[in-house]
């Protein structure tokens, strides 16, 4: 709607008329502009996953809505650093396993160096409670499964957007079990690497440079910690967790 502003005009004189005032000889003018509302600026969104199809779709979904737009897509942790610092996204939706540099290290190195914290969504296939408690230790703002409903991925963009963040119900669950339980030390985790390559406490003290009593003693804390009643038991349950990763093994 059109506004109408009325305004006194000091350097407007008219001829005064026979028996006018002075004040008379000078009237407000009317000024006329208009005050249409601006347009909401949009959420500007970078993707960053390596699969092409998944980009697609992902894309098609949150450019479907008005108040989000795609201003750039990387296919390498090497590209979605270096698009992020020439767009300045208002969120990064980034992939966890990606080419080049992992979504955890590109979390943690742009936490790191930018004044202006990012904002940053998680996206995986694998719901592993060390990749939750990970990604959102260095600082993502959100923890999405690839799988999730469309409807999801867009609440995450707002949310995380306006500062917020956004978990599912599922991995919010698994936060909170993770949380509840005793983590391994460094060493522990070592230590169950070493297991999983199928290794003797012989071979994983000299492998790790500690006597084999001190293998023994960590072995005995790795089995309480995970509620295993063997080795077996405790790399199953340690790759289920995510504590290690058998295909790299």
């Amino acid at each position: 709607m059109t506004s109408i502003a009325v305004e006194k005009c000091q350097s407007c004189q008219l001829k005064a008329w026979p028996g006018s005032t002075e004040a008379e000889t000078q009237p407000a003018a009317f000024t006329i502009s208009s005050s249409f509302p601006e347009r909401a600026k949009k959420i500007s969104v970078l993707i960053a996953d390596d699969h092409p199809v998944f980009r697609l779709g992902l894309a098609a979904i949150l450019n479907s809505q008005n108040d989000i737009e795609i201003v750039a897509e990387a296919t390498d942790g090497q590209e979605a650093c270096e698009l992020y610092d020439q767009h300045s996204p208002d969120v990064l939706m980034l992939d966890l396993r990606m080419p080049k540099k992992d979504g955890l290290q590109i979390v943690t190195e742009l936490m790191s160096r930018r004044v202006s914290k990012p904002r940053i969504v998680v996206m995986t296939s694998f719901d592993s409670e060390q990749n939750i408690r990970q990604t959102l230790s260095a600082g993502a703002k959100a923890f999405l499964l690839k799988r999730s409903d469309p409807q999801q991925f867009r609440e995450a963009v707002r949310r995380v957007a306006q500062g917020g963040t956004f978990l599912p119900p599922e991995i919010g669950l698994k936060l909170a079990e993770s949380m509840s339980r005793s983590e391994l030390s460094k060493r522990e985790t070592q230590v169950l690497h070493c297991l999983a390559l199928g290794r003797s406490n012989k071979e994983i003290g000299r492998a790790l440079y500690i006597s084999e009593g001190t293998v023994k003693h960590h072995v005995k804390s790795i089995l309480s910690k995970l509620n295993a009643t063997g080795r077996g038991e405790a790399i199953a349950i340690a790759a289920r967790r995510g504590l290690i990763h058998l295909e790299s093994v």
